[in-house]
């Protein structure tokens, strides 16, 4: 058999960093990465188990690749999900002969090569460790693109109660500042302009391990030495926690102009009560006194959500809340869930009171809000010039290009390939609920 691997990613863009960085380590221990399945020998799905969906998608696809022609390919399934369901896969999935949870994604390669001499075996790993720096760090330098995302940190340790990520990705674990910066440096030597730094809450980097600095958080601290290398003209993060967002990190988006002035800041629910229910350690006043210290500072800032509508004992006064803190804060994007219960979460025990045609009104009436109040935002935009990091060619329109504005806004303009990985001033002349177009000015 030979050595080239098909990697197909579910999840967040922590899993589509890992993927890379397993990608890069592959290929240096003696594997090809192939562009699609049908011509590879091996094909790894890295997984995602936050939703219940989300796994029963990767089963299903696990089983159907080793189907037919495809029999003797090895299939893995890596991630998150085989971290949460290692125990029951080998049943759900008879033909995944590689199972390793992502805290040990950097041992795939050393696996690979043990079940190529050994057809009949069968390889399980979900061991929590230390971060590996090699493995964080690992990238393919013909893969360095104009915007990259960046992990500073694994893991999670505030146990909301419908969240497994604590069980999948294990307590948090910081890489040194030093290293990320490292990194970051390379990639801008390399012609990388934006970088996103990755974390399950990001904004939690460092904390009760390292020391505040002039009032100032170790998260803070590293966006100040990010802000200092050259190349780099973008800063963002995801995904962030409301308890992180202390003064000097809402100081930050005044004080460090590489810092873009959009924030995502996962809300879940406008009903205290709920809150309470999820163990999120907030409240509405509380987060509507974050979002007005943001917009003081900056009162264009670009503000989107996470929500989950239909967790367990939610009703129909709490969800009015959700939609009153919608009509407030006017988010102008929104990922908008429909509670699924996960095993092993503290909601569990619950189970799944609320019924799906309830939850299905309730998500299209927070969508219908959310197209409403994106289209006013980019509305508000039609007629400016705005600053446009050019990334790539669009997918649809001739000689169309296709980069995003400070407030991660799509832009879509006629222009020239010199244009890619820079950055140019583009005049809005018109607006859809997702996008804006324009031209060169």
């Amino acid at each position: 058999m030979d050595k080239r691997v098909y990697i197909r990613t579910y999840g967040c863009q922590m899993n589509e960093r890992e993927s890379e960085s397993l990608a890069a380590i592959l290929v240096g221990s003696g594997y090809e990465i192939a562009n699609d399945e049908g011509a590879a020998d091996i094909i790894l799905l890295n997984t995602c188990s936050v939703r219940e969906q989300a796994e029963a998608k990767a089963i299903g696809k696990s089983n159907l690749i080793s189907r037919g022609k495809n029999r003797e390919k090895i299939v893995g399934i890596i991630g998150c999900m085989a971290q949460n369901l290692a125990d029951i896969l080998p049943k759900k999935s008879p033909n995944a002969r590689l199972i390793v949870g992502p805290n040990r994604i950097e041992k795939v390669p050393a696996y690979l090569d043990q079940l190529l001499r050994d057809s009949n075996r069968r390889i399980i790993d979900t061991e929590m460790g230390a971060i590996d720096p090699h493995f964080a760090a690992a990238r393919d330098e013909k893969k360095v693109k104009t915007s990259m995302f960046v992990s500073i940190m694994q893991g999670c340790n505030m146990g909301c109660a419908y969240c497994i990520v604590p069980k999948t990705r294990g307590p948090e674990r910081y890489r040194p500042m030093e290293e990320i910066v490292r990194e970051v440096r390379w990639l801008a030597e390399r012609g990388t302009k934006e970088v996103t730094l990755l974390g399950q809450i990001v904004n939690n980097y460092g904390a009760n391990c390292m020391p505040y600095v002039n009032g100032k958080s170790p998260f803070v601290q590293l966006l100040e030495k990010i802000q200092q290398i050259d190349g780099i003209r973008r800063i963002r993060f995801l995904s962030p926690h409301p308890k992180g967002f202390k003064s000097d990190l809402i100081d930050a988006y005044q004080n460090l102009p590489k810092l873009c002035p959009q924030v995502h800041l996962p809300l879940q629910s406008g009903s205290d009560a709920v809150l309470r229910a999820m163990k999120r350690p907030y409240g509405g006043e509380q987060f509507l006194a974050i979002v007005g210290a943001l917009r003081e500072k900056v009162p264009t800032i670009a503000l989107s959500t996470d929500i989950i509508v239909g967790f367990p004992g939610e009703t129909e006064a709490d969800f009015e809340k959700t939609c009153d803190f919608f009509d407030e804060v006017k988010f102008d994007m929104a990922f908008i869930f429909k509670y699924s219960v996960r095993p092993r979460t503290a909601a569990a025990r619950l189970g799944d009171q609320i019924p799906r045609e309830v939850k299905e009104a309730r998500n299209q009436i927070l969508l219908e809000r959310v197209e409403r109040y994106s289209r006013r935002y980019n509305e508000l935009m039609v007629g400016e010039a705005k600053e446009v990091l050019v990334e790539s060619w669009a997918k649809r329109g001739p000689r169309r290009l296709e980069g995003f504005t400070p407030e991660r806004k799509k832009v879509i303009f006629a222009g020239t390939e010199d244009c890619i990985g820079q950055t140019v001033d583009i005049l809005i002349e018109s607006c859809t609920t997702s996008t804006l177009f324009g031209r060169i000015v």
